[in-house]
């Protein structure tokens, strides 16, 4: 990971030293993405600030990159993984300079021009100065993993890896772009499928395309779109579903190996779901030694991850770090300010909160550490939502159908008044061609979905990973937006989505053989959401409260805010929420609203993040065996089971056995708890009928109170059950 900057002359003219201030303003800004060496360059109508951070050929990899002629010059941020296999590939005469995977670029483009990354698999953006041609060459990876953002007038252009630093350039607004953020239906968690355009929430802020290569003439600015890659379009039918979990497989394989190659420490993040838990399956028949770490709340122990995560790490002889999230932990508004700021977006809630101290925690006790893998984006692309919005596959995509329909409507809003209840008599074919609908008419909603969804990991994963990582000189690493991934699911027919798709299933079938079952088999759970949401929630409006409302009071007050905001609903609001046991959405909704305050607030008066204060780094907790049994008394201090009270199970609460011998715990449709055979509390919940004291139910299944105790109290926290006295 590194960072990068640069500023060009659109009219011909050279970059004079005047901009050598401003040149080291960038790398000033974006030193903790590249902690590890900087470099200036300031030649004819180009400047260029490069911050590196080493982690393949720490010796011998410095930039900028210039190839063998001096026709070239290149800085990227990123890895390329298949630089050897491309390297092989290059003109006998081509001779490479450096070990850097990156300098194959070059010559690439040499050979290709705009089509010169059409075979690069890796996470990458990259600007590049064609000298000869007097352009520049700006361009992403496919899925936009590393970020490329721009402010351009009719003179000039100013570039740079995040975008607090194009604020160095005094011709660059200092504006929050409240219009086109609150109209994300993202932020608003709004059941629609995403728009076309990444928002970058800030006036006069542009992003450089994902898959794509902008090619800027520096004499006059004209300036072209190339696009190198599109998700497929065209299902394989010459493949049966076993064929597809097989190759899947082995392109999972190949792609983790990839990105756990590095020439120093890489570290996990392991939630105990299926996801990082295959990818560290994957990874650790090839590293000699590797340290995970897991969140440790009220929530990851109610769901469950916390357990799973230190039961997998425990079983394979791997390090886990449980880093602790305590009840009453709750970051200062400072802390929540430099968050906003690191990360220059609204979306910033619990999970974006957890990660970030996740990686500082990391940081601190592996101090070599420079990369981490994640299992994130897997469910965008493998049906791991399909479970939340139906009952099976046939529900699932109905209820598509209807998020379509409603996007539909939204962008004709003359035609609102056709839609209600859910219902419509208009046709998708009216609705595309009264709404002018981008593009043609796709019948596939499923197709939809998936390009919607991969918009959303533009706006959301990886936009956040990045930086949460890059706030702790951390290169984040995500095997599953390997293309060749995307590329192969995106190309099951139709007829062969329902055994695939749906719940993940191409994923599991995939890396059964890898994984206990009981990790390849455990449903999905998201990483806050859900059971032990309050917890997080909790968190939030604790912060919001501070200091005597501090936060929301300077969003409030920030530009534009006043045209925006309904001050007295927005306090109105605040105060029905309960200071325990909040589980509204509504909760990280307001916090969005607030965080869009803040940004406006900062934006005017950029700040460097390293004189804001990040706060104590969170400390991890010795799990002896159980983080569940571990932390009891600290997350329940003090709760007693009557014996003559009546446990009553929540009204779709069912316990389902499955022929491994495993047990199901499942509500209103949605599995909560995977239960291993013999286990104490499956006997108790066979004998839990809403009429029976606990005592009685206790007596019935011969077992102590005491040998079931962490497991009611989890069920309590889900509410799953509850006691009648």
């Amino acid at each position: 990971m590194c960072g990068l900057a640069g500023i060009a002359r659109l009219d011909g003219q050279d970059i004079g030293p005047e901009y050598d201030a401003v040149l080291n303003d960038f790398a000033d800004l974006l030193h903790h993405r590249g902690p590890d060496e900087r470099e200036l360059l300031r030649t004819g109508p180009v400047g260029l600030a490069f911050t590196r951070l080493s982690l393949v050929d720490p010796q011998d990899g410095t930039q900028p990159l210039v190839s063998d002629d001096g026709n070239l010059v290149l800085i990227a941020n990123g890895e390329v993984y298949n630089h050897k296999e491309l390297a092989a590939g290059l003109p006998s005469d081509v001779r490479l300079k450096t070990g850097s995977d990156c300098e194959v670029l070059l010559y690439l483009y040499r050979q290709h021009g705009l089509d010169f990354l059409r075979d690069v698999r890796g996470m990458f953006a990259i600007i590049l100065w064609d000298r000869a041609r007097g352009q520049l060459v700006l361009a992403r990876d496919r899925f936009g993993i590393k970020p490329l953002y721009y402010h351009r007038t009719d003179e000039r252009i100013v570039l740079s890896s995040e975008i607090k630093a194009l604020f160095v350039d005094p011709a660059t607004p200092r504006r929050f772009a409240w219009d086109k953020a609150l109209a994300v239906p993202t932020v608003a968690a709004a059941p629609r499928f995403g728009g076309a355009q990444l928002c970058t929430w800030f006036d006069g802020v542009e992003s450089v395309p994902a898959a794509s290569v902008l090619r800027v003439d520096l004499r006059d600015g004209r300036t072209t779109e190339h696009r190198y890659w599109e998700l497929p379009t065209e299902a394989d039918e010459s493949l049966d579903a076993e064929a597809f979990i097989e190759t899947y497989g082995d392109l999972l394989e190949a792609s983790v190996r990839e990105c756990a190659t590095a020439d120093t420490e890489l570290g996990l993040f392991l939630s105990g779901g299926i996801d990082s838990s295959a990818v560290l399956a994957l990874a650790r028949t090839q590293l000699d030694e590797i340290h995970t770490f897991t969140a440790l709340s009220g929530g990851t122990r109610a769901n469950g991850d916390a357990e799973h995560a230190s039961w997998l790490a425990r079983t394979w002889g791997v390090h886990n770090h449980q880093v602790l999230f305590g009840p009453d932990l709750t970051p200062t508004p400072e802390e929540w300010r430099r968050l906003v700021w690191l990360t220059e977006s609204p979306m910033v809630g619990p999970e974006v909160y957890y990660k970030h101290e996740l990686h500082r925690f990391a940081r601190q006790i592996r101090p070599e550490l420079r990369g981490m893998l994640l299992g994130a984006a897997s469910d965008e692309f493998n049906g791991g939502y399909s479970h939340d919005m139906g009952d099976d596959w046939t529900s699932f995509t109905a209820g598509l159908t209807g998020m379509n329909r409603a996007t539909l409507f939204d962008r004709h809003p003359g035609l609102r008044h056709w839609w209600g209840d859910g219902e419509s008599f208009l046709s998708d074919d009216a609705l595309h061609a009264l709404g002018g609908a981008d593009g043609t008419r796709d019948a596939d909603v499923y197709r939809s979905y998936v390009l919607s969804e991969y918009r959303k990991v533009q706006q959301y994963n990886v936009w956040h990973e990045d930086r949460t990582a890059a706030g702790s000189g951390v290169e984040a690493r995500v095997p599953f937006l390997d293309h060749r991934l995307v590329d192969l699911t995106a190309a099951i027919p139709e007829r062969l989505r329902p055994r695939l798709l749906w719940d993940k299933r191409i994923l599991r079938d995939a890396v059964k053989s890898r994984l206990p079952h009981r990790i390849a088999e455990r449903p999905k759970v998201p990483f806050f959401y859900g059971s032990g949401t309050h917890h997080a929630y909790d968190m939030l409006v604790r912060l919001m409260h501070a200091d005597g409302q501090e936060l929301v009071e300077r969003a409030l007050a920030a530009p534009g805010a006043d045209a925006y905001l309904d001050a007295a609903a927005i306090r109105r609001r605040l105060r029905t929420f309960a200071d325990a046991a909040s589980d509204s959405p509504s909760v990280e909704l307001l916090m969005r609203v607030v965080n869009m305050g803040l940004l406006a607030e900062m934006v005017e008066s950029p700040t460097q993040l390293e004189s804001m204060d990040a706060g104590a780094v969170r400390s991890a907790l010795r799990v002896k065996d159980d983080p569940v049994a571990d932390t009891r008394q600290l997350f329940a201090p003090g709760r007693s089971h009557r014996l003559d009270a009546v446990p009553v199970p929540a009204k779709g609460l069912l316990l389902l056995s499955h022929a491994s011998g495993d047990w199901y715990l499942a509500n209103d449709g949605q599995i909560e708890f995977v239960l291993e055979p013999g286990s104490p509390i499956v006997d108790v919940l066979q004998r839990i009928d809403g009429t029976a004291t606990l005592a009685a139910v206790l007596d019935g299944a011969g077992v102590e109170l005491s040998a079931v105790e962490e497991e009611l109290d989890a069920l309590l926290d889900q509410r799953l059950i509850a006691f009648v006295v």
